[in-house]
């Protein structure tokens, strides 16, 4: 297994120790509604709104509509309490939103039937949900480049002792994960994600795949008890250190197994031409990489980590 240069145990106890920060981050989206960007100004002013791609409907409805998981902290979660849609992939939807000069329209999917599964019909104009790159996915979605990277971690039950080494130890167990994740192909040993991403080791034979409609699910199944539903599940370091701190009984088992690199996707089936919606986003994402929004951004939710380059993976 490759060697990351990544402090597990102290991000785990970072995200313990400022919880509830994260619970009282930004954004004013409803469930289906607006997000906090500003309309007026930005890549619209300049776009001619009688054209009929994609990028002229964004700017002359002074929405973008954007797919995201409203149960995946911390990277976005709708808050009920406060009729708020929080989280590092919401400020970055909001961000995009704003830079474009229209307000983001937030909206909940089901990753693995609504998203990933391609074709959305022009449900959405575009995904910020911490879309893993993928060989696959390319055939059916346009990136912008890469915002970010997360650990791919294993977690298991608060209380478990006999899984520590992950390359032997869960061996034929049962493993939870969200179902059409790049964690279900990881277990499958048929995840490509093509020769620039953090290379990585397939090193657990012959899981026990349980699919859930999201990986907060996956981990709620664990967190009946050891071997209840599952004996370990498998998601993003942040969502596992996030879901501790929220005071469920599971822990981190054992070393990152890979890490994913993360981007906004756009379905190559759009009936609307996205190519120009796609590039002006694209140039957001770079601009926003290189005036330090994203880092603040990663910092802010990640708690003093900058997941936004490939050096935080090792690669």
């Amino acid at each position: 297994m490759s060697k990351f240069r990544f402090h597990l145990a102290a991000l785990v106890a970072i995200f313990a120790l400022v919880a509830a920060a994260c619970s009282s981050g930004s954004s004013t989206s409803a469930a289906s509604g607006t997000g906090s960007g500003s309309t007026g100004a930005g890549v619209c002013a300049s776009v001619d709104t009688s054209g009929s791609d994609a990028l002229a409907a964004v700017c002359k409805s002074g929405a973008i509509r954007v797919a995201t998981d409203q149960k995946y902290k911390p990277q976005s979660w709708y808050d009920v309490k406060d009729s708020q849609w929080k989280g590092f992939d919401v400020d970055v939807a909001n961000e995009i939103a704003a830079r474009l000069g229209v307000t983001a329209d937030i909206q909940h999917h089901d990753w693995d039937t609504d998203v990933t599964a391609g074709s959305w019909n022009n449900r959405y104009d575009m995904d910020v949900g911490s879309m893993t790159i993928t060989q696959e996915r390319k055939q059916k979605f346009l990136f912008t480049p890469v915002y970010y990277y997360t650990p791919a971690s294993i977690a298991v039950y608060a209380d478990n002792t006999s899984i520590q080494d992950l390359s032997t130890d869960l061996n034929g167990k049962k493993i939870c994960v969200g179902s059409g994740t790049t964690y279900e192909s990881y277990l499958r040993h048929d995840l490509n994600l093509g020769p620039d991403a953090p290379k990585f080791d397939y090193v657990i034979d012959n899981a026990q795949i349980e699919g859930f409609n999201t990986d907060t699910d996956a981990l709620d199944a664990l967190a009946l008890g050891d071997g209840v539903r599952c004996d370990a599940a498998m998601t993003a370091l942040p969502t596992i250190a996030q879901y501790i701190a929220d005071g469920n009984p599971v822990k981190v088992a054992g070393d990152p197994l890979y890490y994913e690199p993360l981007a906004v996707a756009f379905d190559k089936n759009d009936p609307v031409d996205n190519a120009s919606l796609v590039a002006a986003v694209s140039k957001i994402i770079n601009d926003m990489h290189a005036d330090g929004t994203l880092t603040a951004l990663s910092e802010k939710w990640y708690h003093g980590q900058d997941l936004t380059t490939s050096a935080a993976s090792g690669g």
